[in-house]
């Protein structure tokens, strides 16, 4: 056994044990294994949404895109900064609203802002459908790095095997206090990995940044900007609109805000998470600098550039603890995932069908269908071929379609009712679910110009604004009429 493989062993021993330990002296009911009893405090809430945030995708996907795309890898900065930012007002009434009607997933929010059990199931799904490749993304993170760690040792699919029976085990015991844990320990490991590669790994090929920018646009000039047509300036402002709406729209980010001790926290982490996202701007150091090091990686392979770097440059204790900090990035977030898609499941699926069914038998329920949801999502990583970068913006599409009802909810005076809310939502995800399995992208009509760029889940939002706004209009002119009939 390699030092490498060991080590990375050991990063999983270390976040099993972790998670074995976060239980101890607690009972884990349903609100304990979902939302930690509402009693996280500042520095655990922002490891915990930081430890949603930054996994697979900022160590890998970041890297990818940086050495496939180039330039457009920058809507990452953007996009979460502008989510951080407006943070700072939505999220603290979503909690106080928790904490009073005493909620578990998003779809409590909506149902209960709605007065609408169906209009919560329906939030549900959407999540569930949204959650799934976004836990694929994570197991396909696991796969590659421990393959790659392990020098081909363990195969990508065993890696990814190992990786989900050991996230179910760690889910059932602890809930989401495993992963505001391991949250600590993932956060200190990727800090240090990224921003010790993201400089040295410049300096020693290069001598320095300037002399990495000047190789790349001496040999692919215009690499490092954003392209005149495909990932042009059209498609970097409407993904980073896209996905800043998007930003809290998933289930498992939104049912983290109720694990808050007190609202302050949030606003207390808008100003910290900013600052945070600086260690995207080594990730994709890291990428630009594999362009010239390690060339000819195309499709799903860009994901290897920073391992494949990395392998050309280290000896195998650096690759084993490079590994180990892959492995927390892929197992922190996806233990919130799971606990999020199980219980949106047994809470707001089955239960809504159950009315006789209580706390515990729900929590009973979450925990038998955490390996059923880890099966599911194994089977589509095995046969996927989507880049990271494409997983997540895939989910997103999604998510973001819950934004309009969510915002207007939160208005004093909500000018939506349960119907246009709903409506909305299905046409936006239908325009999504459409133009995925027919393969239609705008990029096709050239008649459209600049616009042909737009990333087709604004146009899904469009179309639910639209929908949404119609359907909330008939309402009014329906109850207006019925009024005067009176």
């Amino acid at each position: 056994m390699s030092v490498a493989l060991i080590i990375v062993a050991a990063g999983f021993a270390l976040a099993i044990g972790l998670g074995l330990y976060a239980r101890l002296g607690r009972e884990m009911g349903l609100e304990q294994w979902t939302v930690g009893g509402r009693g996280f405090g500042t520095t655990l809430v922002f490891l915990l949404m930081a430890g949603e945030i930054y996994t697979t995708f900022t160590f890998l996907g970041g890297s990818g895109i940086a050495y496939g795309k180039g330039g457009p890898a920058y809507y990452i900065l953007c996009y979460l900064t502008l989510a951080y930012v407006t943070s700072y007002w939505l999220l603290p009434p979503v909690w106080r609203y928790a904490k009073q009607n005493g909620l578990y997933t998003q779809p409590d929010f909506f149902a209960r802002k709605y007065r609408s059990p169906t209009l919560g199931m329906l939030v549900a799904l959407v999540g569930i459908v949204a959650l799934v490749p976004y836990l694929v993304l994570q197991f396909k993170g696991l796969g590659i790095i421990v393959s790659t760690a392990s020098y081909g040792a363990i195969s990508s699919t065993a890696a990814v095997w190992i990786g989900a029976a050991a996230l179910t085990v760690y889910v059932v015991v602890s809930g989401v206090h495993g992963s505001a844990w391991t949250a600590v320990i993932k956060d200190t490991s990727i800090l240090f990995v990224v921003v010790f590669l993201g400089i040295y790994l410049p300096v020693h090929y290069y001598g320095g940044y300037g002399g990495l920018f000047q190789a790349i646009e001496a040999a692919k000039p215009g690499f490092l900007a954003l392209p005149d047509r495909g990932q042009s300036p059209t498609w970097f402002t409407t993904t980073v609109l896209l996905t800043a709406l998007g930003g809290y729209m998933w289930p498992h980010t939104f049912a983290s805000l109720y694990t808050a001790r007190e609202p302050g926290a949030f606003r207390r982490n808008a100003v910290i998470l900013p600052i945070y996202q600086l260690i995207n701007l080594f990730v994709f150091v890291i990428g630009f600098t594999a362009v010239m090091q390690v060339p000819g990686l195309t499709g799903p392979d860009v994901d290897l550039s920073l391992f494949k770097l990395a392998l050309a440059t280290f000896p195998p204790w650096v690759i084993g603890l490079i590994g180990a900090t892959g492995v927390l990035t892929a197992l922190v977030p996806g233990s919130m995932i799971l606990i999020a898609g199980v219980t949106l499941v047994a809470n707001n699926l089955v239960r809504p069908l159950r009315p006789g069914m209580d706390d515990a038998a729900t929590a009973r329920l979450c925990k038998i269908l955490v390996p059923i949801l880890a099966l599911v999502c194994v089977g589509f990583t095995l046969s996927g071929g989507d880049t990271i970068v494409q997983l997540l913006l895939m989910g997103y599409n999604f998510v973001t379609q819950l934004f309009p009802c969510f915002i207007a909810s939160l208005m004093r005076r909500n000018p939506l009712d349960r119907r246009a809310a709903m409506a909305g939502i299905v046409a936006g995800v239908a325009t999504v679910a459409a133009t995925v399995l027919s393969g239609f992208s705008l990029s096709s009509l050239s008649a459209l110009g600049p616009l042909q760029d737009v990333n087709v889940g604004i146009v899904a939002l469009i179309v639910n604004l639209v929908v949404t706004l119609a359907v909330a209009q008939l309402m009014r002119v329906g109850a207006t009429a019925a009024q005067a009939a009176e």
